[in-house]
Order: C-alpha cells, then sequence, then structure tokens
C-alpha cells in the first residue's frame, strides 16, 4: 500500500502547490504561472533522480521510444488541461470547474483499461464513481448547479478532466515503458523528462508570444523557487504512486485533494464546513474506503 501514502503526501503537497500558484497567477499572467510549475521545478526534480540513484545504488534507465512517447504525451496532454482548466475558471465559478474537472478518474479507469490494459472491476469503477459524487456534492452550491448544464463550459470542463486524465495515463505508461530499474528509479526519471519536455514546450511559445512574462517569471524568483519546489516534489510522489498500481487508484485517492483544500480554507480564510460540504465528504471517504478495501 505504499502507493497510498506516496498519494496522500502528493495531494497534500499539491494543496500548497496550488496556494502559491495561485498567488503568482495575478503578477505572471496565465502562461507565466503555469511555467513556474515546470521550469522552476525542473532543476528540484534533477536533485530528487540523484538523491534516488544515491540511495538505491540504481542507474538511471535508458530512455526508450515508447517511455517518450508516452511522458511526451503526459507532457503535452498536461499543458492543455491546465490550460483550459485556467480559462474556465475564467467563466465559471471555482465550484463548477472544480465539479468537471473532477470527474477525471472515471475518465481514466476506462480510457486505462482500453490503453494500458490496467485491470478494472465493477466494484472498483463504483467505488471511483461514488468517491467522484462526494467531490460533485462537496463542490456544487445550490445557486450554481444551474451552470452544469451550460453546453459549453460543460464540454470544456469534460474536455480538461478528460486531458488531465490522458496525462495521468502517459506518465504511468512512461514509467512502466522504462526497461529496468525500481519503482522509484523509473518515477524519478520519467518525472525529469516531464518536466523538461514541458519547460521546453512552454519556453519556446513565450518566446514566441509572450516574451515579457519570461523578464516577470525572473523577477519573483523566490516566490516562484517555492511554488517549483511543491509542484516537483508533489509530481515526485504523484509518479512513484502510478509507478506502484494503475492511474485510476492514484487519481480516485487524489480527490482527497479537495478536503484538504477545504480545510486549508477554513484554516486560512475562517470558512465554515456546510452541511453539504460533510456530505459530500463522508461519500468521498466511503468511496475512497470501498477502493482501498478491494486492494487489501
Amino acid at each position: 500500500m505504499l502507493w497510498l501514502w506516496a498519494t496522500l503526501v502528493a495531494a497534500l503537497a499539491q494543496t500548497g502547490r496550488n496556494l502559491a500558484q495561485s498567488a503568482l497567477t495575478a503578477r505572471l499572467g496565465t502562461i507565466g504561472a503555469t511555467q513556474v510549475r515546470f521550469l522552476f521545478g525542473l532543476p528540484f526534480a534533477v536533485v530528487f533522480l540523484g538523491l534516488a540513484v544515491l540511495a538505491t545504488g540504481e542507474r538511471v534507465p535508458t530512455l526508450t521510444l515508447p517511455a517518450f512517447g508516452f511522458v511526451a504525451m503526459g507532457a503535452v496532454a498536461q499543458i492543455a488541461a491546465t490550460a483550459l482548466m485556467l480559462r474556465l475558471m475564467a467563466s465559471q465559478s471555482f465550484a463548477v470547474t472544480t465539479a468537471w474537472i473532477k470527474t477525471e478518474p472515471v475518465i481514466v479507469a476506462l480510457t486505462a483499461a482500453a490503453l494500458l490494459g490496467d485491470a478494472l472491476t465493477w466494484p472498483a469503477l463504483g467505488a471511483i464513481a461514488l468517491a467522484t459524487l462526494g467531490v460533485l456534492v462537496m463542490t456544487v452550491k445550490p445557486g450554481a448547479a444551474a451552470q452544469l448544464t451550460q453546453v459549453l463550459p460543460a464540454a470544456t470542463g469534460l474536455l480538461a478532466g478528460g486531458l488531465f486524465g490522458l496525462a495521468a495515463i502517459g506518465f504511468r505508461g512512461g514509467i512502466t515503458a522504462l526497461p529496468d530499474g525500481g519503482f522509484l528509479i523509473r518515477a524519478s526519471t520519467a518525472l525529469v523528462v516531464g518536466l523538461a519536455l514541458q519547460s521546453a514546450i512552454l519556453l519556446v511559445w513565450m518566446l514566441l508570444f509572450d516574451r515579457p512574462a519570461i523578464a516577470a517569471c525572473l523577477r519573483v524568483w523566490r516566490a516562484s523557487l517555492g511554488a517549483g519546489f511543491l509542484g516537483a516534489f508533489a509530481s515526485q510522489f504523484w509518479f512513484i504512486g502510478f509507478s506502484l498500481t494503475t492511474a485510476a487508484n492514484v487519481r480516485t485517492v487524489a480527490l482527497i485533494e479537495v478536503v484538504f483544500a477545504q480545510l486549508l480554507a477554513r484554516w486560512r480564510l475562517g470558512q465554515r464546513t456546510t452541511p453539504q460540504q460533510l456530505v459530500g465528504m463522508a461519500l468521498l471517504m466511503a468511496g475512497v474506503g470501498w477502493l482501498l478495501q478491494q486492494h487489501r
């Protein structure tokens, strides 16, 4: 069950990363804040890979064409999903955006079963659906429920969730396609390759279309380093999870991030937890518990 603890650590770190990155968005814009996650996270990922080599005594695995192809698919899908998510947040409430994005585990389970041959049983799919329902109950307020029926936002949200799911499948496929090494060295290698690709893609984009954002990122390097470290730290544990179990398992347990965000909002902003949110948390935890019970 090491994948479970890795996923919980990743979800907690990502909650902190999201907080740091949201503060940078107002200063750097969407593309600049997104690039911070990759560019300033890359050096930390390289350090993590070096520590993995020292800890295990294993060499860095050979990057095969299938492994590179899977990681590249995940890297591009994650960039596109992030852009769609931020675009949706600009026109819709955070609750509605979260509701659509967090349909990801169901999409991951079905797609990974088709592309990677990951095992999928009806009880597991039921547990995933129950946990996803819990997120919907937690996030969608009565006044915002009508927004869920709007065609364009719904399509954008589902597409973003699907792309996040495709990213998870690509990263897991890249890790499992590496020819040798234990789970830690393979996860760390895939992370470095993924962040390097994402940094290069966004750097080319910024050079062509948004050069001032590059200078802006460098001006706030202290805050960027903090966001980059949290992003790389979270991704390291996401990738460890992907190396040990199916992408659907990891992304379902990752829904606990919504609970962490709620607790953070209560601590930082003094927001109270409503009865509806408590019901949603209960459904989420029941779904996750049901899923974990099948892995005992």
